[in-house]
């Protein structure tokens, strides 16, 4: 494992930055909703099935490696558990049609796994 990965696990940084991009996922449906849905012409890019799948592909990565890492340092599962269950919804929001209920499911499980990396980061100090 790189030097880097090895510090930024150690540190916490990892689930900070974890943290961080799921701000931006959150940020990134509130954007799309509300204010791309009113330029459908732009709203096309970012609506589209392959950026949200590259983005649970991300998030899921880091949680594997975030959350499983910590689970491994400061043996409490609690955290990957409540990580894992918001990867879950999020995968099962992008079964849905695109619209209101997807966005709601997505950031329900933006915000459990945002719970996850919290309790995982804490649990760490």
């Amino acid at each position: 494992m790189p030097v880097s990965l090895r510090n930024a696990l150690h540190t916490g940084r990892l689930d900070r930055i974890a943290m961080a991009l799921s701000g931006l996922c959150v940020a990134h449906c509130f954007v799309t909703a509300v204010v791309l849905g009113l330029l459908a012409s732009a709203g096309g890019i970012f609506e589209s099935p392959l950026f949200h799948e590259a983005g649970l592909v991300l998030a899921i990565a880091l949680g594997a490696i975030a959350l499983g890492h910590g689970a491994l340092m400061h043996g409490y599962m609690m955290p990957a558990a409540i990580g894992s269950l918001g990867l879950g919804v999020m995968a099962g929001a992008l079964t849905m049609d695109h619209g209101l209920q997807e966005s709601v499911y997505t950031l329900i499980g933006v915000g459990i796994l945002a719970l996850g990396h919290d309790l995982n980061h804490r649990a760490g100090r």
